[in-house]
């Protein structure tokens, strides 16, 4: 079994998918400051990003991120990958 190593073998296809989301989510242009102490800031995929009552715009950053790279590996790894998340057919969270 594969250690975790720079020999370990990647797929291309989930190299691809990261490095897509990766470049399908920056955020885009400066930080609106509005009423309240809220902050937003757009996604270059059109989502406004915002910090609440109980999170910080950066940790919503994060998630966000952090959710696009999932759905994009979840999408292309192979169909008989044990997951730490529950797929459906099409292999995205149930």
């Amino acid at each position: 079994m594969w250690g975790v190593s720079e020999q370990a073998p990647v797929s291309a296809a989930m190299h691809r998918a990261k490095a897509d989301a990766r470049a399908s989510h920056v955020t885009v242009g400066l930080v609106r400051n509005l009423p309240g102490d809220r902050e937003e800031i757009d996604c270059s995929c059109g989502m406004t990003l915002t910090n609440g009552p109980q999170w910080s715009l950066d940790e919503h950053i994060r998630l966000h991120r952090a959710e696009a790279r999932y759905l994009a590996l979840s999408a292309v790894a192979p169909a008989g990958m044990p997951r730490l998340i529950a797929v459906d057919p099409e292999r995205l969270p149930r």
